[in-house]
């Protein structure tokens, strides 16, 4: 197909604005490789035609395609259709996104533990702004958003924001939902088997869960401690804290804690204040070394939650495991 050699050729893209190129700098096309089979520059615009496209919304680093494209439209006297030519997303030192910045498909963001509704405010809100508004839900999405209004640089990606947006949408979700998001990393990745016992563990604990994480994959990690029983291993700083001092701390709260007779948040926080005013240390001070022995981590939910979670049975065996009490 030639070129034609005078005069312009616009587009009136709905991003990028009005764009007139001199049709003697577009190059002759062709249509038909030697086998008989067309081209993609034929190609696209025949189905575009047949399937009625009124708009074709797609990267900026095909707006010279445009151009090319619009010259078969006129060719075959077929009506041209809108075109939207939207920015590229670049990694964080302005550079095309690429395998070496981690770009991924949206399958892998979701392995890696992001919710879909917080994507999609994530994606929305780096090509198109509405003020200074940084939450916006799919609905309200809906509802703003204009072409018209997508801006035209390039957007940065930006993987601490995602986290943080992801983070967000976690402390907001469902907890029966979230646990099951969890249960099959906890099976999948950390060997563990969930039965109804763990189920119910989970439901409970979710909302103290969520409030620390920022992906499904964190929380599963976070929740490992409600899916074994027995004695945890503790991770490095956990070991740290419980040294000699700590479990003989342990040791006298665990005959504290044996002798409650109502088992609640407020029946064994008491517990443990007292205990530590007896020891004459701050709560802290009998705080960490129960969470280390309890959960296996320094960082977990409030403790006197996870216990009565837990239950008596279960969270005495564990302290008793980290102390050198005989049952």
């Amino acid at each position: 197909m030639k070129a034609p050699l005078t005069g312009e050729t616009t587009i009136a893209d709905l991003v990028q604005g009005t764009i007139t190129v001199q049709n003697a700098e577009l190059d002759d096309m062709v249509l038909l490789r030697a086998d008989g089979t067309p081209t993609y520059m034929l190609s696209v615009v025949v189905d575009d035609h047949d399937m009625g496209i009124t708009h074709v919304i797609r990267g900026d680093d095909h707006l010279n395609n445009a151009f090319r494209q619009a010259q078969v439209f006129k060719a075959m006297d077929w009506d041209l259709p809108e075109f939207a030519h939207i920015p590229l997303i670049h990694g964080p030192d302005g550079a095309k996104m690429s395998k070496r910045h981690g770009a991924l498909g949206v399958d892998a963001y979701r392995d890696l533990g992001f919710l879909p509704e917080a994507m999609r405010n994530y994606l929305f809100r780096l090509g198109w702004s509405y003020g200074e508004e940084e939450i916006i839900t799919t609905e309200r999405a809906v509802e703003l958003f204009d072409i018209n209004s997508v801006g035209r640089s390039a957007a940065r990606f930006d993987m601490p924001r995602l986290l943080n947006m992801n983070g967000h949408y976690l402390r907001g979700a469902d907890d029966a939902r979230l646990v099951a998001l969890v249960e099959p990393l906890l099976e999948k990745d950390h060997g563990q088997t969930v039965d109804a016992k763990v189920h119910e563990r989970l439901l409970a604990g979710m909302d103290g869960l969520k409030s620390r994480a920022k992906t499904i994959v964190e929380l599963a990690e976070s929740a490992v401690f409600y899916a074994r029983d027995g004695e945890q291993p503790l991770n490095d700083k956990a070991a740290n804290i419980l040294d000699e001092a700590a479990r003989g701390r342990l040791a006298r709260l665990l005959e504290r804690l044996k002798a409650l007779e109502v088992w609640n948040d407020e029946t064994l926080e008491a517990a443990v204040r007292d205990a530590a005013e007896a020891e004459e240390v701050k709560l802290v001070a009998m705080a960490q070394p129960l969470r280390a022995a309890v959960a296996g981590s320094n960082t977990s939910p409030s403790m006197f939650e996870v216990m009565r979670i837990l239950g008596r049975d279960e969270t005495l065996t564990r302290i008793r495991s980290k102390t050198d009490i005989a049952s």
